[in-house]
């Protein structure tokens, strides 16, 4: 597992395909790790390791990036990548100023142009709550980010284990 989280950021924006093949790697992981069978359903598993499913890791990994950035505890480089629409003096008399958005720079190629952090890190951070957004510290973000996202993949098997 250590081996997939390794830069698993620059894995932001794969396609369905790929994030399936990658799923099915973290599958296999989690089996032996808790003493599954085979035959075993996958989902219970993953929740009682709070593994996350579809890329979801990706997102952890891409928001706390720019929550970094927005907090200026990484190199100068990236920190220049991230821009609050606020701060865009084209877009200081729209309504959008008072939200806390990042500009989303646009992009001549999805294949390749969505995957760049410039792009993909501030996409995914626009698309959080505005209670997560403005956490405190980074650990309360991160607690925040990760449950928040844990109940957006297993919702409906939280729900079926509470009933049962």
């Amino acid at each position: 597992m250590s081996k997939l989280d390794y830069c698993n950021v620059a894995l932001a924006g794969l396609t369905r395909c790929d994030l399936d093949r990658l799923q099915s790697v973290i599958n296999i992981g989690a089996r032996p790790t808790v003493g599954a069978q085979h035959y075993d359903h996958i989902s219970p598993l993953l929740v009682d390791l709070h593994w996350l499913l579809d890329g979801r890791t990706y997102t952890v990994k891409l928001c706390v990036l720019v929550y970094r950035c927005l907090h200026g505890s990484v190199p100068c480089y990236l920190q220049q990548t991230v821009c609050p629409v606020a701060s865009m003096e084209s877009r200081r008399r729209l309504r959008s100023v008072t939200s806390s958005d990042l500009m989303v720079p646009a992009t001549r190629r999805s294949t390749l142009g969505d995957r760049a952090f410039a792009v993909a890190g501030p996409r995914a951070f626009n698309n959080l709550s505005g209670a997560i957004r403005h956490s405190p510290s980074l650990e309360t973000f991160k607690r925040s980010l990760k449950s928040h996202l844990f109940l957006q993949c297993f919702c409906l098997v939280l729900v079926s284990q509470f009933f049962l």
